[in-house]
């Protein structure tokens, strides 16, 4: 698959998620098999561009390319403004969010609330590509097939998007109401992928390479983008892409391996954030890896209590040594062993 200029390894995707997918998780998705991951969103407010939180979240050091950045806002010239600032700073991809559900998003009429307005989706469309055009910077868009049940209109901005110059569409199958519950709507996504040219990636509910077949057949997308279900299980991308090139399963990850790839992802983790923030953003991507381990319950709780980076990862390394490094661990979503995990 291909956006602007840009070929891309797979068709396996990381989702962008506000407050997971930093610079450290993108490395090691794409270091585990993902052929693409997005920053997380950042505002087009340029007020906010140089406190902690976005300068972080703009901090591209040696990440692989293509760097895709996520920007949201509602309006217009802001978000041209946005995307040509990031593109100095070294984007090579400018991604526009209109499917962010959350309400503090929404409530200044930007993420998926703007669907409610597509005169106003044509205008920031139409700004950001022509803002990045003399950059050569392709635009994506990522949406949602509505508002809600009764004004579904993902096709109309699918259209409407491709004719403004929209290098590739990401549709998550599910209206804003829906928030996160129920099941993604894939017919939209196979209508969406019918209608337009440039390629669509879909995003809803792949939790497992099986799963990630059938949507792709099923819709005729380009490539499927997992967002939850790798949160603590990072190895599901090469799971996926290598289903989807040989259609045998990988091996889940040894204990040994779940420890190495949770110690250097802590590592990273804490350079990126410094010693009190690391601590404590930590702590939920710990409970991630390790919620379905056996007998971890009693360490997630020391783990939400310790103070310090050296603390944190002495425990969690403590906690490996009671454990046989060569078992596989315990996953729901993972398939028992077929074939030897991938390098």
């Amino acid at each position: 698959m291909r956006i602007g200029s840009w070929t891309l390894p797979n068709r396996v995707f990381v989702a962008p998620m506000a407050g997971v997918t930093d610079r450290p998780y993108r490395q090691l998705c794409k270091r585990l098999g993902a052929g693409y991951a997005v920053s997380e969103m950042a505002a087009s407010n340029p007020r906010l561009w140089h406190s902690v939180k976005t300068s972080r979240r703009l901090n591209h050091e040696g990440e692989t390319t293509p760097v895709a950045v996520q920007i949201a806002g509602a309006d217009p010239a802001m978000m041209a403004e946005a995307a040509v600032f990031n593109i100095q700073k070294g984007a090579h991809i400018i991604d526009i969010n209109m499917g962010c559900p959350v309400k503090k998003v929404c409530n200044v009429a930007s993420g998926s609330a703007l669907l409610r307005h597509e005169a106003l989706v044509a205008q920031i469309l139409e700004s950001v590509v022509s803002a990045c055009r003399p950059y050569n910077v392709p635009v994506t868009l990522k949406t949602r097939t509505g508002w809600d049940a009764e004004s579904r209109n993902a096709l109309r901005i699918a259209r409407m998007a491709q004719d403004i110059g929209i290098a590739a569409l990401t549709l998550h199958g599910r209206t804003r109401a829906d928030l996160y519950n129920g099941q993604a709507e894939y017919d939209t996504i196979k209508a969406v992928k019918q209608a337009l040219s440039i390629p669509v990636v879909a995003n809803g509910d792949i939790d497992s390479p099986e799963k990630a077949r059938y949507v792709l057949e099923y819709t005729g997308a380009d490539a499927v983008m997992i967002g939850r279900a790798a949160q603590g299980r990072p190895w599901i991308f090469r799971e996926v892409a290598h289903y989807l090139d040989t259609g045998r399963h990988l091996a889940p990850p040894t204990v040994g391996e779940l420890r190495a790839c949770l110690l250097e992802h802590l590592e990273d983790h804490y350079r990126f954030y410094g010693e009190y923030t690391g601590v404590r953003s930590a702590r939920k991507h710990i409970g991630w890896y390790l919620a379905e381990q056996p007998d971890s319950t009693a360490l997630l709780s020391h783990i939400n209590q310790t103070e310090s980076t050296q603390a944190q990862l002495a425990a969690v390394a403590h906690w490996f040594d009671q454990h046989a490094p060569d078992d596989f661990i315990q996953s729901p979503a993972t398939p028992e062993p077929a074939t030897a995990l991938a390098a």
